[in-house]
């Protein structure tokens, strides 16, 4: 395991055991388990069924068959998915996450959940997905195996399958936005802990649009969505239809 993607396993072990529904969905209200765990869920699908009928309304149609949710965390996301898909894999880093994402399962046995502590996914053999689906997860890791993840999306998902990568673009001229642009990681790790009480510090940094099309060859960009996650950050959602694998 690289160094960096060992620390954030530290770090969102710590958050996952400590206060894993507040860790996915950051909410000063609901800070000292504030979070319902219904309502936690209802967030998921306020998310999943409009993101699943954006893809409908693109004409892309990668429905009823097997998604991978990446970052999975304590499962809000999974659970919405396995509505519109007939399997689901959520994969994370965090053993105590997974083991709350367990605990939250509604499935009725159609997600199974599954740890990953490597830069890489290959404990998915290729073409093995249908979509894959990730959110506000890659900004958190190191951007260099961020990165590398992107790679492994487009080789786990078989050819005409779908990435739906959320991410933010750049961060907004609000102070915490131009805190994270322009302070050193450390810095900003100890204020997170010491000012604002984390149980463990959230890495953040974005990834342009122009970053993710070199990343990806193969991918055809059908739309780059706007939406709302935060006051600091631009987040796009990106839909990607994957053509072909690219000849050796």
């Amino acid at each position: 395991m690289r160094v960096g993607l060992e620390q954030v396993r530290r770090d969102w072990t710590r958050l996952g055991s400590t206060e894993p529904l507040w860790a996915v969905c950051v909410d000063p209200d609901k800070r000292n388990d504030g979070w319902d765990d219904d309502d936690f869920l209802a967030s998921g699908r306020a998310e999943i069924d409009p993101a699943m009928a954006r893809l409908t309304e693109l004409g892309i149609h990668p429905g009823g068959g097997k998604v991978l949710d990446f970052g999975c965390g304590a499962g809000r996301l999974s659970n919405a998915l396995a509505t519109h898909f007939d399997e689901v894999v959520g994969v994370d880093i965090s053993e105590p996450m997974l083991a709350e994402a367990r605990r939250l399962d509604r499935s009725g046995g159609r997600i199974t959940f599954t740890s990953n502590e490597r830069s890489d996914l290959a404990i998915f053999d290729d073409n093995t997905f249908d979509l894959v689906y990730t959110d506000l997860v890659l900004q958190h890791l190191p951007p260099e195996t961020a990165e590398s993840y992107i790679g492994e999306f487009a080789r786990v998902t078989r050819p005409g399958g779908v990435l739906v990568l959320g991410v933010p673009e750049t961060e907004r001229r609000t102070f915490k936005g131009m805190v994270f642009r322009h302070a050193p990681w450390p810095l900003i790790a100890l204020a997170q802990r010491v000012v604002l009480r984390y149980p463990a510090p959230m890495r953040m940094h974005t990834m342009r649009t122009e970053r993710l099309v070199d990343l990806l060859p193969r991918g055809r960009f059908v739309a780059s969505d706007e939406y709302w996650a935060g006051d600091h950050w631009q987040h796009l959602r990106h839909y990607v239809v994957l053509d072909g694998k690219e000849e050796a």
